[in-house]
């Protein structure tokens, strides 16, 4: 058996006995000898003697059953120093009752001393020595081991040691040393297996992972110091340099504390930390650190895996929030340790740690009452922080805080008639509202330093808010006396909306008109930024001057409540009444105008157990009916509380809203969103109960004298009281019990009616309408990087409203004209356009635009930073030649043909074609200008 698993006695053996010859003989145990017994007894299946020259551990049991060829079989195990208790063991097991009993003798006795009658009883004839490598072959079930794996006893031991219940996995036909450490490493870390077929797979996230259970590096420390080091080798070259570091820990008990340890070596160690804090390293890691040139290798990786989770954790699945958990109790260790250490205060503007993030929102909140600019300053320093992704309820407040600012920082706007009061609601005051109504509900993370700061800020914000609505107030009592559609006093009223707005969106196809109950001006802003720009074009009249196009807002009846101002919207008259007579109303104005008009109520969209919408709403959609749909929860939610306890409303919040704006794009037609009235939320304080009042008829409205914060009204519009009711203007009062919201009063909130038009297509834009980007739709102050609100259109005289003399004008007229101009008034368009490369490319391209047409581009683009939509581009142009883009797609293609010389993207269209962006170093390299 020369070669095979056990060699006989050919060894030389000296006979002195003692401790040499014990160091000479290999140490086994019971599973070496369940090895052997499995692997010679095939052979000799008659022998019940085993002759092993090694010793047997002291430690194992003597007597065991092994199970042998899938059988059960005792088995005595003996070590014996001499001829005579070889013999004297045999003996007593041919004396013994126990016939199936196997005999395994360990001992140094050479073969030649033993003799032929007891070596002929034993397996194989011979005395049978230990070959480790050729067992773990044979445990592997492989034909041939990796040379290097013979010279590694302590990889041979480990495996001998370490196999688990049901055996190693198979590999192949060679045993490759990664692949025997791979199997070794499952087992002794309990990292457990790989896949079905596949050996484990490791990584520095699956390793960082590890240090963080207790059964794992509870092994790996109990493991002999040979097997640590080599098992460290071998991971440091599979796993990477994070590992050596990672194991020193885990071997010092503190597997635990490593990522954490992890996260402070890599804000200590930063060039940008604070002075002496480098020095706590040393105490941080004591003995663990091997080498401070590992330090960067394992903190990168610490810093690395969290990165990995935070972005698991920002899903909102049990996945998601189990990642959050591994997140925050690294992190949370890591401030604590900190802490122990007297760290906190050196790492508080850390950008990975929560106490980092906790610093800076209360470094926002402090720089609230400065400015604009350190305000905006301090956000970006919130939103910077690693952890702002998992706190966007947060970073949403602190971003609502500084678009506050900025617009407090703005001139102070006054409310200088009804129409345009309402107009501005819509396009400006609303969106304070808006973010009014996010700060109100607080930081979600509970610092009362930061609720403070938001507390003072809503406080000024509601102040300005109060004074505009104490001018509108005033405004409307002396409109409201002689206002009607024929002297409507330069606003739209509510029950002009479909005359003005709904009959022109007639002309081509049939509209789909969508009636939001209660929605107010802060809403639609937030619904409007939730429409897929992809899908569908907002659009508006073009406008009578030379002013941009505008979102329109109505003026409702009075008292703004249901049952007038729905039923006046949907009737196209001033008019009183419930479902029946809005009904009636809707199909009498249309059938004047030759139309047929469906509308339909609650209880009649919802489809049946399976079905979206019910098959008389498709049936009508299918057709070229008029149809109008009116949506109650909004009004539902502030009736029963649900508004009180939200921030924000998304298309998906209205219930059927989605389903019915997927109908109206898939039957081409165009949607007008209109409410018919908006509505104050609860600001009462808490515990403060209703106004006591003569004359209450509803929670915003009564009969009698005006009081302190309410107004008189009277006249046409008024359907209520005889013709004259008394009206709250702050948001505060109420005569009815508590709700989470109410509508009725004077206020701009409850007055303005908002209204959103869109296309599925822009070739279903009426005749004399225009394309309303979304840029044009959202206030100045609201953008990032706008340092005060621009000053309201509204106190300028309508003669004072002309346009500047566009630089790009400017420009065209040197370009496409005989003037001459210097080039010191050419915007980087005009210098684009102006350039001989320019000319050049432009020869090569197939019906190009207009010259000026690409200037706006380019100058609107730079002005934006570099990112605008589509439609904001198509607009620019127009503005620019006076000539609409039917396609902004199209546009922005040609124009990409022209600037995208030899290929390289000067202007591309981003974000699954939502944005088109401008790279402007690119462009001025392509074209030889200089930056502007």
């Amino acid at each position: 058996m020369a070669g095979g698993l056990w060699r006989g006695g050919h060894h030389q053996f000296h006979r002195r006995r003692g401790a040499v010859l014990m160091a000479l003989r290999p140490l086994i145990d019971r599973r070496i000898v369940e090895a052997l017994l499995e692997t010679e007894l095939r052979r000799a299946a008659d022998c019940r003697l085993l002759l092993v020259n090694a010793r047997y551990d002291s430690t194992a049991p003597t007597e065991f059953t092994a199970r042998i060829d899938g059988r059960p079989q005792p088995v005595r195990v003996t070590d014996q120093d001499s001829v005579l208790g070889i013999v004297a063991a045999w003996q007593e097991l041919l004396d013994g009752a126990e016939t199936e009993l196997l005999l395994v003798v360990t001992s140094d006795v050479p073969a030649a001393v033993l003799g032929w009658d007891v070596r002929a009883h034993a397996v194989g004839r011979r005395i049978l020595s230990v070959d480790r490598a050729e067992i773990v072959k044979q445990l592997f079930g492989a034909a041939d081991l990796d040379p290097r794996m013979i010279r590694e006893t302590w990889l041979l031991t480990a495996l001998l040691e370490a196999e688990p219940v049901d055996g190693w996995p198979r590999s192949g036909s060679v045993l490759t040393r990664d692949d025997a450490v791979r199997a070794l490493v499952g087992e002794r870390l309990g990292l457990g297996r790989g896949s079905a077929g596949h050996l484990l797979e490791l990584d520095t996230n699956a390793l960082l992972a590890w240090s963080r259970t207790t059964a794992g590096p509870a092994r790996f420390r109990e493991l002999p110091g040979a097997e640590r080091d080599g098992l460290t080798t071998w991971l440091t070259d599979t796993v990477g340099a994070a590992a050596p570091t990672l194991l020193s820990l885990v071997a010092d008990g503190r597997g635990q504390d490593a990522m954490a340890l992890g996260v402070l070596g890599s804000v200590l160690s930063a060039p940008e930390a604070p002075a002496g804090t480098s020095f706590a390293l040393g105490g941080l890691f004591g003995s663990s650190l091997r080498s401070v040139e590992d330090l960067p290798k394992f903190t990168a990786s610490v810093i690395g895996t969290l990165a990995r989770w935070i972005a698991e954790a920002e899903v909102s699945t049990p996945a998601g929030a189990e990642a959050r958990q591994r997140v925050y109790s690294v992190l949370d260790r890591a401030d604590a340790l900190a802490s122990e250490a007297g760290l906190g205060q050196a790492l508080r503007v850390d950008p990975l740690l929560p106490s980092g993030f906790r610093a800076r929102l209360r470094d926002l909140a402090a720089a609230l009452p400065d400015s604009s600019k350190a305000a905006e300053a301090a956000l970006d320093q919130v939103l910077a922080h690693q952890l702002a992704r998992l706190h966007p309820a947060s970073c949403e407040a602190a971003r609502m805080a500084v678009r506050v600012v900025r617009w407090l920082d703005g001139p102070a706007p006054t409310a200088e008639s009804v129409g345009q009061a309402v107009h501005e609601q819509f396009a400006q005051w609303g969106w304070a509202d808006r973010a009014l109504c996010v700060l109100a509900a607080g930081d979600p993370m509970g610092d009362p330093v930061v609720g403070q700061a938001y507390h003072l800020l809503i406080g000024s914000a509601r102040a300005r808010r109060s004074t505009l609505d104490e001018q509108f107030a005033a405004r409307l009592a002396g409109w409201t006396r002689t206002a009607s559609s024929q002297a409507p006093g330069g606003a739209l009223l509510i029950e002009d909306v479909l005359e003005t707005l709904a009959l022109p969106m007639a002309s081509g196809t049939s509209p789909l008109l969508l009636v939001l109950d209660g929605m107010s001006a802060a809403i639609a802003a937030q619904l409007g930024d939730e429409i897929d720009r992809r899908i569908w074009t907002e659009i508006a009249p073009a406008p009578q001057a030379a002013t941009p196009p505008r979102r329109h807002a109505a003026v409702s009846m009075l008292p703004s409540v249901t049952t007038i101002s729905r039923a006046s919207l949907l009737s196209g008259m001033p008019t009183n009444g419930k479902q029946a007579a809005e009904i009636s109303g809707f199909e009498i104005f249309w059938k004047r105008h030759r139309r047929v008009g469906r509308l339909f109520h609650k209880g009649q969209i919802g489809g049946a157990e399976g079905h979206r919408l019910a098959p008389e709403m498709l049936e009508a959609l299918a057709g070229d009916d008029i149809v109008a749909v009116v949506l109650n929860t909004i009004d539902d939610a502030l009736d029963h509380g649900q508004e009180g306890e939200r921030t924000s409303w998304r298309l998906r919040d209205i219930s059927h809203l989605l389903d019915l704006l997927n109908a109206a794009r898939g039957y081409g037609r165009p949607v007008m969103l209109v409410s018919d009235h908006g509505h104050v939320l609860d600001r009462s304080p808490h515990g403060q109960g209703p106004l006591k009042a003569p004359g209450a008829q509803s929670a915003r409205w009564r009969t009698g004298e005006a009081g302190e914060g309410e107004v008189e009204l009277s006249g046409p519009r008024v359907r209520e009281g005889g013709g004259t009711i008394v009206a709250p203007w702050r948001e505060d009062i109420r005569y009815t019990p508590r709700k989470a919201g109410y509508h009725g009063g004077a206020a701009l909130a409850e007055v303005t009616v908002p209204v959103i038009m869109l296309v599925p297509s822009q070739e279903l834009m009426p005749s004399g309408w225009v394309v309303l980007p979304n840029e044009q739709t959202v206030p100045a102050w609201w953008r990032a990087g706008s340092d005060v609100a621009p000053a309201p259109a509204e106190t300028e005289k309508p003669t004072a409203r002309r346009p500047r003399r566009r630089a790009e004008e400017q420009a065209g007229e040197a370009l496409f004209a005989a003037g001459e101009v210097t080039p010191a008034t050419l915007t980087l368009g005009g210098k684009v356009v102006g350039s001989q490369r320019y000319k050049t490319q432009r020869k090569f391209v197939r019906r190009p635009p207009d010259g000026k047409a690409v200037v706006a581009v380019i100058d609107a683009l730079a002005e934006a930073g570099g990112k605008l939509t589509p439609d904001a581009v198509a607009a620019a142009a127009a503005e620019a030649t006076g000539r609409s883009q039917r396609n902004a797609e199209v546009f922005v293609t040609v124009v990409q043909r022209l600037l995208n010389i030899e290929g390289y993207g000067v202007i591309n269209l981003v974000d699954a074609g939502r944005t088109v962006e401008l790279n402007i170093p690119l462009l001025q390299e392509q074209f030889g200008t200089e930056q502007p």
